[in-house]
C-alpha cells in the first residue's frame, strides 16, 4: 500500500469518526430536550460494555497512524504533534491493561475491574484534545495564540501535509481521536457512578 492510499484510508476513518461525534452530539442535545428517548436508550445499549474496546481502538489507531505518519510516510512532527503523542501513547497501555483486566479478573463485588479507567484517560484525552483544538486552529487560522516556536529538529506547528474533504489533516485527525476516547471514557463514568 502506498502513503497516499493509507492517508485517504485514515481520511476516511477520520471523517466516519466525524459523523459518529455528530450523531452522539444529537443524541445528547435530543435527550436533554426530553426527545429521542428511545434512540438514546438504544445507542446505550450497544455501547455499553464496549467502552474500554472502543477506545482502545481509536486510541491504538491513532498511534499507529502518526507512527505511520513520520517513520514511513516521512512527515516530521512539530512540537504540538509531539505533545499530542506525548498525551496518546500511553492510552493504548491504560486502555490495554484496563480490557484485560476486565477479562481475566472477577470483582468480588460482581463488577468489572477498569470500570474506574476513566479517572486515568479522562485526563489525558481532554489535554490531548485542547492541544489538538489549538493546534488546529493555528494551522488554519496561521494565528497563534500562544507562540509555538519551532525547535531545531521541528517544523512549524502551522505546516499542513495534507488536507481531506476540505478539513481533514493531522490536527483534526488527533482532535478526532481524542474527543472519541473522551465519549467513551464519559459513558464509562456514567455508567459506573
Amino acid at each position: 500500500m502506498t502513503p497516499q492510499v493509507v492517508i485517504k484510508l485514515l481520511a476516511l476513518l477520520t471523517l466516519m469518526s466525524n459523523m459518529a461525534i455528530v450523531i452522539f452530539l444529537s443524541f445528547v442535545m435530543a435527550k436533554s430536550r426530553g426527545l429521542a428517548t428511545k434512540h438514546w436508550n438504544k445507542f446505550l445499549k450497544f455501547v455499553s460494555g464496549k467502552e474500554i474496546i472502543l477506545s482502545l481502538i481509536v486510541a491504538l489507531t491513532a498511534t499507529l497512524g502518526s507512527l505511520y505518519f513520520s517513520e514511513v510516510a516521512g512527515f516530521q512532527p512539530c512540537t504540538l504533534c509531539w505533545y499530542q503523542r506525548i498525551l496518546m501513547y500511553p492510552l493504548v497501555l491504560i486502555l490495554g491493561v484496563a480490557l484485560f483486566r476486565s477479562k481475566k479478573v472477577s470483582d468480588p463485588e460482581g463488577l468489572r475491574p477498569g470500570r474506574d479507567v476513566w479517572n486515568y484517560v479522562l485526563p489525558l484525552s481532554i489535554s490531548g484534545l485542547l492541544i489538538a483544538g489549538y493546534h488546529y486552529y493555528y494551522q488554519i487560522t496561521g494565528n497563534p495564540l500562544l507562540p509555538c516556536s519551532t525547535i531545531g529538529f521541528s517544523v512549524s506547528c502551522s505546516e499542513r501535509f495534507f488536507t481531506y474533504f476540505g478539513y481533514i489533516t493531522i490536527p483534526w485527525m488527533s482532535l478526532s481521536a481524542f474527543i472519541l476516547i473522551t465519549i467513551g471514557m464519559l459513558l464509562l463514568r456514567m455508567k459506573n457512578s
